[in-house]
């Protein structure tokens, strides 16, 4: 063999070593960081027998998912904080922000209808609220720390309502996927949003 075939052998086996050392691991893949603040759903309701259409939208926040990434090893996953701690446990601290409105939407829909014999407006001020964790089969109540209206004050005449539900809650594992129960002021279902960081 000649000293030329000698030294292309050599070439072709460091370009791939090169290219192999260069290759990403293919035993983790993330996903992009979470936000402090992410929709958790909508909904477009019309309310008979006033015809008024509503509109429920949800969000969840929580400022220590901010950055957070999803994680897959294989067949499972994790979620991993921005400080590169793997998180076991939803943050104690979090809060779901729903917006009730008679606004024209752009949202498709309306998809649903319910009855209720209250003044839309005055619907919009009473809303209420329950927060459940699923695991598996096993299911929780979760009762907020507090329920606030933000925005536009209640005494003053307005066609969207803003409600922050507060929560404080221990030991809720990170796997479990949280629901908010949206009612009305007679505790009639009005619709639900699901929640699950994994």
């Amino acid at each position: 063999m000649d000293t030329r075939r000698i030294a292309l052998s050599g070439l072709v086996l460091i370009a791939a070593g090169i290219s192999f050392a260069a290759a990403p691991k293919a035993s983790h893949k993330t996903s992009p960081g979470l936000r402090s603040s992410m929709p958790a759903g909508y909904e477009v309701i019309v309310l008979k027998p006033s015809k008024a259409t509503l509109s429920l939208i949800g969000l969840i926040e929580c400022p220590e998912l901010e950055g957070a990434q999803h994680v897959a090893e294989g067949l499972h996953k994790k979620l991993v904080a921005a400080d590169g701690d793997t998180m076991k446990e939803f943050p104690q601290r979090f809060s779901f922000r729903i917006t009730a409105s008679l606004k024209k939407v752009i949202f498709d829909g309306p998809v649903t209808s319910v009855i209720i014999a209250d003044d839309p407006q005055k619907m919009l001020l009473n809303l209420k609220f329950r927060i459940r964790a699923y695991n598996g089969l096993e299911v929780r109540e979760i009762v907020p720390q507090s329920v606030e209206m933000i925005g536009v004050p209640a005494d003053v005449p307005y066609d969207e309502r803003v409600y922050r539900i507060n929560v404080i809650a221990e030991n809720l594992p990170i796997t479990d996927r949280l629901v908010v129960e949206i009612f009305s002021p007679q505790g009639e279902p009005l619709t639900h949003f699901p929640f699950s960081p994994l």
